[in-house]
């Protein structure tokens, strides 16, 4: 970690400020009376309520952004010498000014307060929030940091006056380590973010390390039936809370879904660790509103609702399938999946086959690269024919277009339609709830 106050920082520069993560942090330094600065490929709801907000925002990257009054730069993990924003990050170091990445500029804002951070490989935002609303109606004052928008206040960032902040801690390339938490929430653990980790091994000695971490003190809580999260939290010498401990299959939320009452589980485990009345906590979660692309109810089209939600893991796409099935069990459900990266693709390959089998008809679109080339050859076209062993009514539709005008021949009232995934897919709930 470089040596960075940010008591002294006055002028911050963000390259990327549109992404969820990166938004919130600047929200959070303009709460601290900083300058807030940044640039982003295109623009969006994010970025135009950034400069509603008073945020200086830039429509595209450029060298000319980055001047010598900057006291610092910040950088989003998706930033590399392949993508545009990478102009600003060379020019920031030839001018010698302090550049650090997201994660590593969460860990100086945050660590100085008494923090809570949740991370796990599914279910970290929606427990995140779940805890901000918790904290929030005990009247513990939160600072949070959310990877989502609340639905509750369509902000990824609540400004606290207290001594407690709840971040969203993400494993991806070990970012989390550099956070100290005092409460480490744990929700799961799989073999996710396949272009870094090798195995599922390597995941959990992440998050070992990540429990290491936590302060004196301090607690971990998590499922301890877990299998997967036991070699984690064996011998650790710390506190560990079991989640289930809480769980309440009468607790009436308005998000479906047994993996929405695990999350609550976490919350209120939370909550009565810090002296939190669990009913009242119960109450809460009761009106929890949910969060944006989390199982989003979007609409309806011709009859059918349409939920926009962000799975792009096997595991994910399961629990958001078995929520729909619950909430809807005489409806067809037609899922629309837009798979995330080219080497989660390759790796679970199987494991995205056989998920297709809840749902009543499956499509894939093509695979959103993200920040990756196609090194493995992977194709999507034959990951749809290996899923019809699960599902005989699985498609491969190439475009957006294909997808509305399927959509169009196909879908009645007796459907329920998701669209599954963490790139542009979201667009396409919009513009069908248009055409």
């Amino acid at each position: 970690m470089k040596s960075i106050d940010l008591e002294q920082i006055k002028k911050v520069h963000f390259i990327g400020i549109g992404g969820i993560g990166m938004s919130a942090l600047a929200r959070f330094l303009r709460n601290e009376k900083k300058e807030v600065q940044g640039s982003d490929r295109a623009p969006s709801d994010i970025t135009a309520t950034l400069a509603e907000e008073g945020a200086t925002v830039f429509e595209g990257h450029g060298a000319e952004h980055i001047t010598a009054d900057l006291d610092l730069v910040i950088y989003t993990e998706a930033v590399n010498p392949t993508t545009e924003g990478y102009v600003e990050l060379e020019a920031a170091r030839r001018k010698n000014l302090p550049t650090i990445n997201y994660f590593e500029a969460l860990g100086l804002a945050v660590n100085p307060y008494y923090l809570f951070s949740v991370s796990g490989t599914n279910g970290k935002t929606t427990t995140t929030a779940m805890l901000t609303d918790v904290f929030e109606a005990a009247e513990k004052d939160p600072t949070a940091i959310i990877g989502s928008l609340r639905s509750k206040t369509k902000s990824n960032f609540r400004a606290g006056k207290s001594k407690y902040a709840i971040v969203e801690a993400c494993e991806y390339k070990r970012d989390f380590l550099h956070l100290k938490p005092d409460v480490l929430v744990i929700t799961n653990v799989e073999y996710e973010h396949t272009d870094y980790y090798k195995d599922l091994a390597d995941v959990q000695d992440a998050f070992r390390t990540f429990v290491s971490q936590v302060n004196e003190g301090g607690i971990v809580v998590t499922d301890m039936k877990n299998p997967n999260i036991l070699p984690i939290i064996k011998n650790a010498p710390i506190k560990v809370l079991d989640y289930n401990e809480f769980f309440d299959v009468k607790l009436p939320l308005r998000q479906p879904g047994m993996y929405n009452r695990l999350n609550a589980a976490a919350a209120l485990a939370v909550a009565h660790h810090e002296k939190i009345s669990v009913d009242e906590a119960k109450d809460t979660l009761a009106e929890f509103a949910g969060t944006w692309r989390r199982f989003e109810f979007k609409g309806e089209w011709h009859g059918a609702p349409v939920y926009d939600d962000y799975a792009h893991h096997p595991t994910e796409i399961k629990a958001t399938l078995g929520g729909l099935r619950e909430l809807y069990p005489d409806k067809n459900i037609v899922a629309i999946s837009e798979l995330h990266t080219y080497s989660r693709t390759a790796s679970l390959f199987d494991d995205f086959a056989k998920v297709t089998a809840l749902a009543d008809q499956f499509y894939f679109l093509p695979i959103y690269a993200a920040r990756e080339e196609n090194t493995s050859g992977v194709s999507v076209k034959e990951l749809a024919v290996k899923s019809l062993e699960y599902n005989p009514h699985t498609s491969y539709v190439p475009t957006y277009e294909a997808m509305i005008d399927t959509l169009k021949q196909t879908v009645t009232d007796k459907d329920v339609i998701v669209f599954l995934g963490a790139g542009n897919i979201t667009k396409l709930a919009g513009e069908l709830l248009r055409s």
